[in-house]
């Protein structure tokens, strides 16, 4: 690693009183600028190792880093064979303690596989790195690490109980979906709060409280084939195509002034022949300006921000399908995907905890991303279980999942003492005091 002046190190902390925070919390916030030098080590560690959601040794190599630095903490770790959902799997370490269960969600891969010609670490200057998942989001697995180690040296990790699952397959699920996140939904059911440490919107300023669901749907229409002269006559009908664009259109009518929701038609083909190619999303279609079309296929997402709103959609979609114009018939089918993290009481009430800790830090307010701009994300399988939810934890960062990703690695500091500061007081007794303020 390049090397970095120590008068880098000096400005983090230079001036810093922390007047708002107790002696503990000083010491917690000491030792993180203390070992600022080692985080940066790790993540280029890591980041140099490419874990591309299909480059299984990859991802089980970064896991086994994160899995030696848990191990380290007193950690009972664990790795997921991820065979039954065709992924490498999944790290879980578990660290028994006692009051409130927190979980800390990260994940292992990147989107860059092995034939991306994006691969390396590299120190651009003080505020910026560039690398694969420098952002999306090592950077935000290795502020988890360092936040459990500065609460171990202050001697508080011993009575706290933390379940850590780092996932290798956010960026490409495994299917069945629901076997690829089993774990991870079962820790979040022995959770009370859950903390994600993705990038979010890639500001520290900011931070996740609700994501939206994401989940595909397809639309199969039918139709009667004949000769085009003869399209409108009882014995005929309307065609596939003209009952696909009307169950659009009034898919349109109907549900695009939701607030908070989506709903793409990403894909269409249709003619007197189709074939789909549904693992690619794709197809062909073969057909005559003088034939009605016999068959029309459509698929796209639906994006909701709470279970009852996608189920609303799910209804009000279903009923406008089932109309149907004259001699043709369509069907629509949704499949499982992203559940949505609702905008609780309970989230907002743990940015509150951020925010307040943000600004004892002297690093200013934390407010809530408008869910449009944040993406669906691992802790969304969680939020329905736990009493409070919040991501957006990782760093300050640009140009997710493309080469030009890039992370100030001045946040990994920043964040960590943000976090192991909430995991103090969170299960500490300072949590009813802070409630009670």
């Amino acid at each position: 690693m390049k090397i970095i002046t120590i008068t880098l190190f000096t400005l983090l902390v230079a001036g810093a009183t922390y007047a708002q925070l107790n002696k503990v919390e000083k010491k917690i916030v000491a030792t993180i600028d203390r070992h600022y030098l080692e985080s940066l080590k790790l993540l280029e560690e890591v980041v140099d190792i490419n874990s591309g959601s299909m480059n299984f040794e990859g991802v089980k190599k970064v896991g086994q880093i994160f899995r030696s630095k848990l191990d380290a903490l007193g950690f009972q770790t664990r790795w997921v064979d991820g065979t039954p959902f065709g992924r490498a799997g999944h790290l879980v370490g578990e660290h028994k303690g006692k009051g409130k269960t927190l979980l800390l969600i990260g994940h292992l891969d990147t989107v860059f596989e092995l034939t991306s010609p994006f691969q390396k670490f590299a120190f651009l200057n003080d505020s910026t790195v560039s690398g694969p998942g420098v952002g999306d989001m090592k950077g935000g697995d290795v502020v988890i690490i360092q936040s459990l180690q500065a609460l171990h040296e202050a001697d508080l990790l011993k009575d706290m109980s933390i379940i850590v699952v780092m996932t290798g397959d956010e960026e490409l699920s495994g299917k069945p979906l629901n076997s690829a996140r089993h774990d991870l939904i079962e820790a979040g059911k022995s959770a009370d709060i859950a903390i994600g440490f993705e990038d979010g919107a890639g500001d520290p300023k900011t931070a996740v409280v609700a994501r939206r669901s994401s989940s595909n749907w397809e639309l199969n229409v039918t139709g009667m084939p004949a000769h085009s002269s003869q399209i409108f006559m009882d014995q005929v009908g309307a065609g596939a195509i003209y009952e696909a664009a009307r169950i659009l259109t009034e898919f349109y009518e109907a549900l695009s002034t939701e607030t908070n929701l989506t709903f793409n038609p990403g894909m269409i083909l249709g003619g007197s022949n189709v074939q789909h190619e549904r693992n690619m999303d794709g197809g062909s279609a073969y057909g005559k300006a003088n034939i009605v079309a016999k068959q029309a296929v459509v698929s796209g997402d639906v994006r909701a921000i709470s279970p009852e709103q996608l189920a609303k959609t799910k209804a009000t979609m279903k009923s406008i399908v089932e109309k149907h114009r004259p001699m043709t018939s369509a069907e629509i089918t949704f499949f499982d995907g992203y559940p949505p993290m609702a905008p609780t009481e309970g989230n907002y009430k743990l940015l509150e905890y951020v925010n307040k800790i943000s600004n004892d830090l002297g690093q200013g307010a934390v407010v809530a991303v408008n869910p449009r701009k944040a993406g669906a994300a691992d802790i969304s399988f969680t939020a329905t279980y736990v009493d409070m939810a919040i991501d957006g934890m990782g760093l300050r960062s640009t140009g997710g999942h493309t080469s030009d990703e890039k992370a100030d690695p001045r946040s990994i500091a920043s964040q960590a003492k943000r976090a192991a500061i909430l995991f103090y007081r969170l299960t500490s007794e300072r949590m009813t005091t802070i409630q009670n303020k």
